[in-house]
């Protein structure tokens, strides 16, 4: 059961708007340690070029408030930008003590996904041997200096699929969208509409109070830009209480049937992400990058400090 008495963290929402991904870091505010949540690893798909201007941010936010990242989490392995999480580490354990080693985590049915674009991309086995530092079971708990967090296993926009509850706040990454977006797509390889309707109503059956920390937003241009904690209109969360009263698809009320036939549906009309191919060859690798051009994934001009497989 969860405990809802115990201290709250120090949330940072970092909003990246070329892929719509919010990026987290959460601290201890009294020992200021801390974890990044999904951050992301520029990339321009027409040049190939790979900026770290994203993560940057997130280092500069890092150095200003003196924290002291202990990992460094995926909520699992994303279509639409790839993670700038092995950038990161490097840099990290370059301008930190020598004990303190950021460990890029996920969960642990990211060896299913693996496998399955191991497959897809000639991906070699030895790339994905031990490509992240620790892998989540579910419910695994884990410290942040004197706050603990546990991990919820949400499945469905893919298998592999995670989020971290800190507090009385939820990183639900892909899980649930903010209510005027509603939900994620479920056509990846071992997504599952079914498990996605469930997963919401696991985040729904939360105390009410509860914030929901999405992994993305898309504001409809409806949406009032000057929306507390907006950033260009784009939000960062929304409680349980609102999520249950507002989604647009998973709303209390919403049937099961009345779900899955809609989002199967939708599913169906949608195209492939435009660095879906880029992203999960990074991604399953725990962000580290192929060691060269290929037809599916361009490579060019890369700072010498971003991390490389050895070709």
């Amino acid at each position: 059961m969860l405990d809802t008495m115990t201290q709250e963290p120090q949330v940072h929402s970092v909003f990246e708007p070329v892929t719509g991904t919010w990026q987290y870091i959460v601290a201890d505010p009294n020992t200021n340690e801390a974890v990044i949540i999904d951050p992301v690893l520029d990339y321009d798909k027409s040049s190939g070029t790979i900026s770290t201007r994203s993560a940057d941010e997130l280092l500069d936010l890092v150095t200003n408030h003196e924290y002291k990242i202990q990992r460094i989490l995926e909520t699992h392995a994303h279509a639409d930008h790839l993670t700038a999480s092995r950038y990161l580490q490097t840099v990290l354990s370059q301008k930190q003590t020598a004990t303190i080693r950021p460990l890029v985590c996920i969960g642990k049915r990211i060896k299913d996904v693996q496998q399955t674009m191991q497959r897809k991309f000639n991906i070699p086995e030895s790339e994905l041997e031990d490509a992240f530092d620790h892998l989540f079971d579910d419910d695994e708990t884990f410290n942040i200096g004197g706050l603990t967090a546990s991990v919820i296993h949400l499945p469905g926009h893919t298998p592999d699929h995670i989020g971290y509850v800190i507090g009385s706040n939820v990183f639900t990454g892909d899980s649930i969208f903010n209510p005027d977006v509603g939900s994620a797509r479920c056509d990846f390889p071992g997504g599952s509409a079914v498990q996605l309707y469930n997963s919401t109503q696991r985040l729904l059956q939360l105390p009410p109070h509860f914030r929901l920390y999405t992994g993305h937003d898309y504001p409809p241009d409806s949406r009032d830009p000057h929306l507390e904690q907006a950033v260009d209109g784009a939000v960062p969360y929304t409680t349980v209480e609102t999520q249950r009263r507002e989604n647009k698809h998973v709303k209390a009320g919403t049937k099961l049937e009345e779900f899955v036939n809609w989002r199967t549906e939708r599913d169906s009309g949608l195209a492939e992400p435009k660095l879906l191919r880029q992203a999960m060859q990074v991604n399953v690798r725990g962000g580290r990058l192929p060691a060269k051009s290929t037809d599916d994934f361009k490579i060019a001009n890369v700072p010498l400090h971003v991390f490389q497989v050895a070709g």
